[in-house]
């Protein structure tokens, strides 16, 4: 019991690392939102849908409020650790719940996480951060990202949970 919490650990810690790097390394400037498209979102669904919800949700958000603040967007890191484990714990949540009834488990968790990002980060930039209305500008652009992120976590999950060992420590 006490070993596997540990390898939970270390996975949780190592899915935020690949999270931040996904994160800040395969980014897409947009200029008319100060935003950028990644593929952390992918990663941060993959978390949630192999090490379940919790650490899921700890993994994806920490390693997306890493991204933030190493690529100086610290205006939005409080609300994407916030977001982020929302959108894992969701998403790990439902993926749990479904993946014993149908093979589309991961896309539906999946559609519902990245719904969970797109109203998340509207809500924080038009609220929080003060854009109003104009915060629904992102809301393409991260549309995007999420679709993006979607396709590669569904198509990488899948592929990783043939491998024997992956699932014997799977969620």
């Amino acid at each position: 019991m006490k070993h596997d919490k540990l390898i939970k650990l270390v996975l949780a810690a190592l899915f935020a690392a690949l999270t931040c790097v996904a994160t800040s390394v395969i980014h897409v400037p947009i200029p008319a939102t100060n935003g950028y498209i990644n593929l952390g979102d992918g990663m941060v669904l993959l978390g949630a849908f192999l090490l379940g919800p919790v650490y899921g949700a700890a993994a994806g958000g920490l390693g997306s409020m890493l991204a933030d603040l190493l690529l100086g967007y610290a205006s939005y890191a409080p609300g994407t650790l916030i977001i982020k484990a929302a959108m894992g714990l969701c998403a790990g949540l439902l993926f749990g719940a479904l993946r014993s009834k149908t093979k589309a488990a991961a896309l539906v968790a999946g559609v519902v996480g990245e719904v969970i990002m797109v109203l998340g980060y509207f809500a924080y930039e038009s609220t929080l951060l003060g854009y109003g209305l104009a915060a629904a500008a992102s809301i393409g652009a991260n549309c995007i990202q999420g679709l993006g992120g979607l396709v590669v976590s569904v198509l990488v999950y899948h592929a990783l949970y043939a491998v024997p060992s992956v699932k014997k420590l799977a969620y």
